[in-house]
């Protein structure tokens, strides 16, 4: 009963952060917000302790990594896409972070959309069939999901981008933690499709490919994150560079 009580402020507090989309960074801590953290510390250390061991070890930082494979049902002449989704996020109020690096989509101009959403579980034994619905903890319509990342649009056949603030968490009860990231064969259409697939899924299609999230070590995120960066420099000074004076 005790943990019970200790428990539910956190939970709604955790709750209404998320669903305001407010910034729940604070700049002083009130007794509400650290009985949230006290929950989240809980959270982790009971189900997660690797996790929460690693985060204490590395300054408050939690990384994870969802290595892509392709669904094992793919038609004949779908792309194959490999590659990886990483996640940082600093504990307990930094907004999560993540990079998408993937390769395998087709190549030329005029391509479609790809959307990439996380899922109820990290269950793979059906391919990316089994891992279920959208992962959807507070009962919203798409696309207001914490994993409903959007439409991803590859070029030269890869999808390499880099994203903040999302509202997804790897720490507490609504963690992404072994759920899934399923990269689906089309445009998210943003629940604008006037039907109840759009308010479930964003009609996005078939599962081109899937993994499991998982926790790791820095060294992952810290190549490629750097690898964006210097693409990032070098078309800010292209650009410049072309720029009439």
């Amino acid at each position: 009963m005790f943990l019970l009580l200790f428990l539910i402020p956190g939970l709604i507090l955790c709750e209404c952060n998320v669903s305001t989309g407010e910034d729940v960074q604070p700049t002083a801590v009130s007794p509400l917000q650290d009985i949230q953290k006290k929950v989240n510390e809980l959270w982790s250390s009971l189900l997660y302790p690797h996790l929460y061991e690693e985060v204490l070890a590395s300054n408050g930082t939690a990384y994870a990594v969802c290595t892509v494979k392709p669904s094992t049902k793919l038609d004949a002449g779908m792309p194959q896409v490999t590659g990886q989704v990483l996640f940082r996020q600093t504990y307990p109020y930094g907004k999560l972070e993540s990079i998408f690096y993937l390769d395998g989509f087709p190549t030329g101009a005029n391509l479609s959309g790809r959307a990439i959403h996380i899922h109820q579980y990290g269950d793979l034994s059906d391919s990316c069939d089994s891992a279920g619905g959208h992962y959807n903890p507070f009962k919203v319509n798409h696309p207001s999901h914490p994993g409903d990342f959007g439409n991803f649009y590859s070029k030269e056949g890869k999808i390499i981008k880099y994203k903040a603030n999302l509202v997804a968490t790897l720490f507490g009860p609504y963690t992404i933690m072994g759920r899934s990231v399923v990269v689906h064969v089309q445009e998210d259409d943003l629940g604008k499709g006037n039907n109840k697939a759009s308010l479930e899924n964003g009609n996005a299609g078939k599962r081109l490919a899937c993994c499991v999230i998982g926790t790791c070590n820095k060294n992952q995120w810290v190549k490629r994150f750097s690898e964006i960066m210097e693409k990032r420099k070098k078309r800010l000074t292209r650009r410049a560079q072309n720029s009439p004076a």
